[in-house]
Order: structure tokens, then C-alpha cells, then sequence
């Protein structure tokens, strides 16, 4: 078992396979140019599948792979074919703008993935478009049609940002509800690589706008998970991740891998160990090492704040880096 400087259980593992993404969306990477860290900068999938083992290996049972945009790195299905033969009953997800989705779906599936978060922040292609600086909504309709087609899992991100797409929240949620799907909104959170006119709605905008036309029930956190669960008109249920919230940090489960062998304790801390002079050697004793210290350096939570943005720390993360 996985155990932090705080008493939390860790049992949760992001790994970012790639900062490469094809959108350039208003809130992660709007001004990044379309470039990537050199290949021979990252870790192969051979050299990360070692941490992977001393991570299940001490108690990790969630695997999700992220960004920028997972679907990028080649032979994405047999890395996954590689943890789901090593522990076949791994959770194990992916975080994706689905773009692509629909050329591989299948293969993802039969290679052992379990579930998607897609990330869909309007309906609308204009909206869409200014979002993520591409005409773009298509594709990702297509592909969640045929992640679920296939038998995927799948849950909905939508980042409501003001005069953007916050009109069309109840219109996200009734897509996600006709089709089944889950729907988490997530607060907008500040960082430097952002669009500086940017501004996010608090989470109880965000409800207030809900309950002009529905009645809601709060269910509250389930297990280590971020969202905050909601009971839609008693039948639909709906999740709000707001990091910004007091309690968002006390049941914090999890750890962060970039593509390069970086490990981040926390999404918002900039501090980091690096574990690919180990895993590059198969030095297994010398990443479980790197673990440990990462997890006894895990802060107990971040610095965001539920009071205004004005003299509130903006982290420097690059999420894109990171996977958010």
C-alpha cells in the first residue's frame, strides 16, 4: 500500500504519454506553437511500463493515460495491451478530445481499456472552434458515438467559461442524458499558459444555472474521486470537480508521470523527481525510491482559494504536461 506524508492512500496513477496535442484550446495551450519534446526525450512505453509494475505492484489499482492528447503517441493500444496482461482487473482510462477516436476505439478496447473522459465543451462548431482553435466538433461527436458503440465507458468534461459556452450548459447536460452518459463540469483553473481574458464560473454559478430549469440533490464525493456528485429531477446523476473548494485536497489518491519521467506529487506544485535515470536502467529499487520521497513530499493541498481571483497564486503547471 501507498501511503503519503499525510495518512492518504495513493492508489491512483496518471500518466502523460505525450505534451503533443492537436487543439489549442483557450484554457490549457492557446499559444503553444505545434512543436513536441524530442522522442528521444521520452521515456518509451518499455521504460515506463517499469514504473508501472512497482506502482501496481505497491497498491496503484487506476491507471489513466493523458496529455496533451494521448491518441498521438504511437502504438498507444499495445502499451495498453501491456499493463491490462500484467493486471487484467487494472482500471484502466484515458482522457482524450476524441477527436480520433473513432479509428481506434475498437482496438483500444480489445487491447484491454476500460474507460474514456472526453472533453466537450460546447455543441455549437463556432464555439467549439474559438475553444479549441480548430473546426474540430465532427470528429468528436463521431468519436464518442463510437466509444460507446464499442462498449467504452464513457463520461463528459465540460469547462463553462463566461460569455463562451455558458449558455450551453443545460444543452451539454441533455446531450450526456439522452445518450447516458455522465457529465462532470469542471471550474476553469487559472494557470499562466492560459488565455489571460479568460474567466471561468464558480461552481455555484454553475448550479444556479442548472437549477433554472431542474431540481437537484446533492450526493456528495464518491470515494477519492474530485467530483462533487449531483441527483438531477431525481434520475440523472451529474458530477462538479471544484479545486478551488475547501475539502477539493483531503482525499487526494493520486500521482502524476510526464512523458519524460518526471513524477508530480501534486497537479498544482511545480516540484517534481525524476525517475527515468532509474526505470532507462531497470533499476527497479531505484524508482520505488523516487516514489517514496514524492510521496512523502505530497503536499496536503494545493493553493488555490475560494476567494476572488485577485491576489490568488496562478499556478505555473503546464497541464498539457501534466494531463490537468
Amino acid at each position: 500500500m501507498l501511503i503519503d506524508g499525510h495518512g492518504r492512500t495513493v492508489d491512483y496513477l496518471r500518466i502523460s504519454l505525450t505534451e503533443r496535442c492537436n487543439f489549442r484550446c483557450q484554457y490549457c495551450m492557446p499559444e503553444k506553437p505545434f512543436s513536441w519534446v524530442p522522442k528521444e526525450n521520452l521515456l518509451t512505453f518499455e521504460e515506463l511500463f517499469v514504473f508501472v509494475k512497482v506502482a501496481i505492484d505497491g497498491g496503484v489499482t487506476k491507471i489513466r493515460l493523458t496529455g496533451g492528447e494521448p491518441l498521438l503517441r504511437e502504438n498507444l493500444d499495445g502499451f495498453i495491451k501491456m499493463i491490462h496482461d500484467y493486471k487484467p482487473d487494472i482500471d484502466l482510462a484515458i482522457t482524450t478530445n476524441a477527436f480520433m477516436l473513432d479509428k481506434v476505439a475498437q482496438r483500444l478496447k480489445d487491447a484491454g481499456l476500460k474507460r474514456l473522459n472526453i472533453s466537450l465543451d460546447s455543441l455549437q462548431k463556432d464555439v467549439k472552434a474559438k475553444i479549441v482553435g480548430r473546426d474540430v466538433l465532427d470528429g468528436v461527436l463521431k468519436g464518442i458515438d463510437k466509444a460507446l458503440e464499442v462498449g467504452l465507458g464513457v463520461k463528459i468534461n465540460m469547462v463553462p467559461l463566461k460569455g463562451i459556452n455558458d449558455v450551453e450548459i443545460l444543452d451539454v447536460m441533455n446531450y450526456c442524458r439522452e445518450r447516458n452518459i455522465k457529465i462532470r463540469f469542471i471550474e476553469y483553473m487559472e494557470n499562466e499558459h492560459a488565455t489571460d481574458s479568460l474567466q471561468g464560473m464558480h461552481g455555484r454559478e454553475i448550479l444556479t444555472k442548472v437549477k433554472e430549469k431542474h431540481t437537484i440533490k446533492a450526493l456528495g464525493r464518491e470515494g477519492a474521486s474530485p467530483s462533487f456528485n449531483y441527483l438531477l429531477d431525481g434520475e440523472y446523476e451529474f458530477g462538479l470537480i471544484d479545486p478551488h473548494k475547501h475539502d477539493f485536497c483531503e482525499s487526494c489518491n493520486r500521482i502524476r508521470l510526464t512523458a519524460e519521467g518526471n513524477l508530480i506529487p501534486c497537479l498544482y506544485f511545480d516540484e517534481a523527481m525524476s525517475i527515468a535515470e532509474s526505470v532507462k536502467a531497470g533499476d527497479i529499487e531505484g524508482a520505488a525510491a523516487v516514489l517514496g520521497q514524492v510521496l512523502k513530499d505530497k503536499p496536503k493541498e494545493n493553493r488555490w482559494t475560494e476567494e476572488e481571483l485577485e491576489g490568488r497564486e496562478i499556478s505555473k503547471r503546464a497541464f498539457y504536461e501534466t494531463g490537468g
